[in-house]
């Protein structure tokens, strides 16, 4: 049986598996080529193609992640990627260079839907929000398991800044926090998120997740909040999911 790909484009790495959707995991081990320097929508392309290319199944369908707004295949945000991305039809350029039919995501979004389906959120009724600390602050709004997208909640303003500007976990490292430091930096995000939108439940992903022992028990809020279960193959297994209910 053919199953689905996911690709995560990432500022770092672009990495692919084939998933499989019984059981949430990859079916072969995971590829991943360095992201280009100029990772302009043609180079990345490319890479994706080479991917492709290291799997045997030549014709199953690919869902792709993007670390941007994505509405109907079109990229519309590009605030930690290739300027050169912002109104590119993502979904048309990669069906036609990758050869087969490829949907194209919001990273948080895949990861979200992941979660859900195999992972933290599985079988939590109600309002989840799943919030990606890395780079920037990426987020999912998943409700009785049905996904809104391209939610952006790492740029609500807080206190005159940009959200992600202040509490991602690029922050915390650039500027040498300390982990309670941090803690309370991510209580005046979580804070202003539970206070717009009254959640049943935080979901924490992104790399940084792992060491959630560290720092989540001291974000103080009144929603539950858990670490994300699937890591860094959340991207990878939610596109394979979308992607294969995708029109």
């Amino acid at each position: 049986m053919a199953h689905p790909i996911g690709i995560d484009f990432g500022g770092s790495g672009i990495k692919a598996a084939p998933v499989d959707l019984e059981t949430g995991k990859f079916a072969a081990e995971r590829e991943k080529i360095a992201t280009p320097k100029d990772a302009t929508p043609d180079a990345v392309a490319e890479v994706m193609a080479e991917l492709l290319d290291r799997f045997d199944d030549k014709s199953s369908p690919v869902g792709v992640t993007v670390p941007g707004v994505v509405r109907h295949g079109v990229v519309h945000s590009a605030a930690n990627i290739d300027k050169a991305w912002i109104g590119t039809d993502a979904d048309a350029l990669l069906t036609k260079r990758l050869g087969r039919d490829v949907h194209v995501f919001n990273d948080a979004d895949a990861a979200g839907v992941a979660e859900l389906r195999y992972g933290a959120a599985r079988g939590h009724a109600g309002l989840v929000i799943l919030t990606t600390l890395g780079t920037g602050i990426g987020s999912a709004l998943l409700y009785n398991g049905v996904l809104v997208p391209n939610s952006e909640l790492g740029h609500l303003e807080i206190d005159g800044h940009d959200a992600e500007s202040r509490a991602a976990n690029s922050v915390r490292e650039e500027k040498d926090l300390s982990w309670e430091q941090w803690a309370e930096r991510l209580t005046t995000y979580y804070t202003k998120v539970e206070a717009l939108f009254s959640p049943d439940l935080f979901v924490v992903g992104g790399g940084v997740s792992k060491s959630a022992d560290k720092f989540l028990h001291l974000i103080d809020i009144e929603t539950e909040i858990i670490p994300a279960t699937l890591f860094n193959n959340a991207g990878i297994v939610g596109a394979a999911v979308i992607t294969t209910e995708a029109d």
